[in-house]
């Protein structure tokens, strides 16, 4: 990047963030993940520091918040409520340490980490022991007085007590600071800095009564926190139940080290920190902060990282502040669930039905710790209702570990050169018509002859959940079909070590793997076999509903039937047939009708007949009834049971799994990182249970 070209992304980073800054705190709105704004803060950072002289005095970097709002009394603060500088990964702690290393020479740096909770920084003024102003962080120099709220908070003392044994935490202090901490309580002032939050239960909660009234939901805990502390009413906030954690002494008692600080914050009677710790080297700061991204989830509140600081107060002072964050501390963040990134190109992926899928090739990202490149965009539908462009800088987000999605499109930083995306009229590879269906989103390639559409059909036939070929990937699959070896999945199973020599890479023993692979496949489960013909619509739960269909001769609780008897029996059930199944409405009735009577399949059938498939017709074995009639969704990662072991407890005690959430659902088992779904269940109501519970049930 030139530094024209450096200085124009400058300005419009420096607009887009200066309005969402004003919307999160100012009006305590944020119409962008909190990740995504840090994300485009971090990019501004970085171009700042690679051309300092475009560095300008109103750069958000060089500021903390905005302004204060006028119908609370402004309040100057007594020294500056500085906002922190974050970084990203070990290097950049790394980075951080060297740098400030080389300010304090040889002196020996030790470290203060804590948690860095997802609230609202407010001061706290004690006059002669008792709360006399609380204010907000405003523009850093100047807050709003909200002490009327701030006095509804529990966890805030409205009087300091003398701390003379108090938790026996004054054996940890010197004698001097506990002698001034008690002068400051019987004639002088006291100021306490730290977090107001809410908890992730107390938030579910209002919610719960908010979707009672019919009123619209709160986005997340720190927003509601911040819009109760900013209620002219009092109630208001004392209905909220907020918390706060004290993090900060302003007051001088002698204190030497940020962990004195957090000690006499303990002291005087305020919640602290319990995971907070002294670190002797970034090394331990390291372990501590991937302690704490493991433990997060389980916290009671939002942290989006840890802030790790110089602990001796004399270094973080002789360090300084540079622009309006010190240089003795940073944030520490934990890998965004989104960012942003641009659009560097969109193309068409055809997919096993044959349907188009515009996919966003991204310039790549980090987020949750991953590297993204691509991300779908669904349709067309979805590509206008986002505004997207070829060139756009977008929000992207990866939750529970699912496909990431293009979640908002940044306008304000186009630059006029970005290009619309329109849909292709023809398949991108067979070149025949692509037309979008009556009553459908997506476009369509009508040949059923496509080879993208006969490769993706193997790429889902030989996957772990269908015919489950253990080292046979989409690349071998794609040399297979290149090298005109296989037209479809039964070819499969004429292949010989002999064929597969002369491919690049296939050495003797990977070649008698994979066809001893290729063998061991021959016998499959009846609801697999049906799941792995990629039937539109039938996913693993109806494939299941169609084989408990399927007669046997005998009670045995599983026996061997050939594909012909499979699809003897499919031909002769009618689409009313099809919709007396549970689970099987009418447009899922039509498509696996039509696809036991379309010539083609009926060929691809009796191709697997003639390889010598066989299939294991078996009976799902119910152990009990305790769970008859209720229909489960699973969303998330469960610790202590994977979801293949959860679905078969779930059909063993006689319930029903489904994938997508809808009013018929009884449960959603919601685990770690849950996705869209469990944002679905909220919104219809659906009732949601943690995994302990769940495994109660089972």
């Amino acid at each position: 990047m030139t530094k024209q070209q450096a200085k124009e992304r400058i300005k419009k980073l420096k607009k887009e963030i200066n309005h969402h800054r004003y919307m999160y705190h100012v009006m305590d709105r944020l119409d962008i993940p909190e990740a995504a704004l840090d994300s485009l803060k971090h990019e501004l950072f970085k171009l700042e520091q690679d051309y300092p002289d475009l560095i300008t005095r109103d750069s958000p970097t060089q500021r903390v918040g905005g302004q204060p709002l006028a119908k609370f009394k402004k309040v100057a603060h007594s020294t500056r409520m500085l906002s922190l500088e974050d970084v990203f990964s070990e290097e950049e702690l790394e980075e951080w340490v060297a740098r400030i290393q080389k300010l304090v020479l040889d002196k020996k740096l030790d470290f203060f980490a804590e948690l860095k909770v997802d609230g609202f920084a407010i001061s706290l003024e004690f006059e002669n022991g008792v709360f006399a102003v609380g204010s907000t962080r405003g523009d850093g120099m100047v807050g709003e007085d909200v002490t009327q709220n701030l006095k509804t908070i529990e966890s805030i003392p409205l009087k300091l007590e003398q701390t003379r044994n108090r938790r026996g935490i004054d054996a940890e202090l010197n004698e001097k600071i506990i002698k001034n901490i008690d002068d400051k309580i019987r004639n002088g002032r006291i100021e306490i800095r730290g977090e107001v939050y809410m908890t992730k239960k107390t938030f579910e909660e209002i919610n719960k009564e908010q979707k009672k009234r019919n009123e619209p939901l709160y986005a997340n805990p720190r927003n509601t926190a911040a819009g109760s502390i900013r209620q002219l009413d009092p109630k208001i906030a004392a209905s909220r139940k907020l918390d706060f954690l004290a993090y900060d002494v302003v007051t001088d008692v002698g204190q030497k080290t940020h962990e004195e600080e957090h000690l006499i914050c303990k002291m005087l009677g305020f919640r602290t920190d319990k995971f907070a710790c002294f670190c002797g080297n970034e090394k331990e700061v390291m372990e501590f902060w991937e302690n704490i991204s493991r433990r997060r989830e389980k916290l009671e509140y939002l942290i989006d990282g840890v802030v790790v600081s110089v602990n001796s107060n004399e270094l973080f002072e002789d360090l300084g502040i540079v622009g309006k964050a010190p240089r003795g501390a940073v944030a520490f963040k934990f890998a965004p669930m989104e960012a942003t990134t641009k659009i560097e190109n969109i193309v068409v992926h055809v997919g096993r039905t044959g349907a188009l899928t515009p996919v966003a090739h991204l310039k790549p990202v980090k987020v949750a710790g991953v590297t993204i490149s691509r991300a779908s965009l669904h349709n067309i539908d979805e590509i206008n209702r986002l505004g997207a462009k070829i060139g756009d800088t977008v929000i992207v987000q990866r939750a529970g570990d699912v496909i990431p999605d293009i979640t908002k499109v940044l306008t304000g930083l186009r630059t006029g050169k970005e290009k619309k995306f329109h849909m292709p009229k023809n398949c991108p590879v067979c070149g025949e018509n692509a037309i979008r269906m009556q009553g459908e989103v997506a476009y369509k390639c009508i040949n059923k002859k496509c080879l993208a559409k006969k490769r993706e059909n193997l790429y889902h036939f030989v996957s772990k959940k269908a015919f489950n070929i253990v080292g046979l990937g989409p690349k071998i699959i794609d040399t297979l079909f290149d090298q005109e070896l296989i037209q479809d999945a039964a070819d499969l199973y004429d292949l010989k070590e002999g064929d597969l020599a002369p491919i690049e890479r296939f050495a003797e023993k990977s070649s008698a793997n994979l066809i001893n692979a290729i063998a061991q496949s021959k016998k499959i489960s009846l609801p697999k076999f049906i799941y792995g013909l990629g039937i539109l619509h039938v996913g693993e739960e109806t494939a299941l509903r169609l084989a408990e269909q399927f007669p046997r001769k005998s009670d045995d609780k599983s026996q061997m039937t050939k594909v012909g008897q499979l699809l003897k029996f499919f031909q002769n059930l009618s689409i009313e047939d099809l919709q007396k199944i549970p689970d099987v409405g009418p447009k899922v009735a039509e498509s696996i009708y039509e696809w036991f009577h379309d010539k083609i399949n009926i060929g691809f059938l009796e191709k697997l007949d003639k390889v010598g498939i066989g299939i294991l017709s078996q009976r799902l074995n119910v152990k009990s009834q305790r769970l008859v009639g209720l229909s489960f969704v699973l969303t998330g990662e469960l610790k202590s049971i994977s979801r293949d072991e959860a679905k078969e407890k779930i059909r063993a005690f006689g319930g029903a799994v489904s994938e997508s959430i809808s009013k018929k659902t009884n449960y959603a088992v919601v685990g770690k990182n849950p996705g869209s779904k469990y944002d679905k269940a909220r919104e219809l109501g659906v009732k949601m249970i943690k995994e302990r519970e769940f495994l109660k049930m089972i």
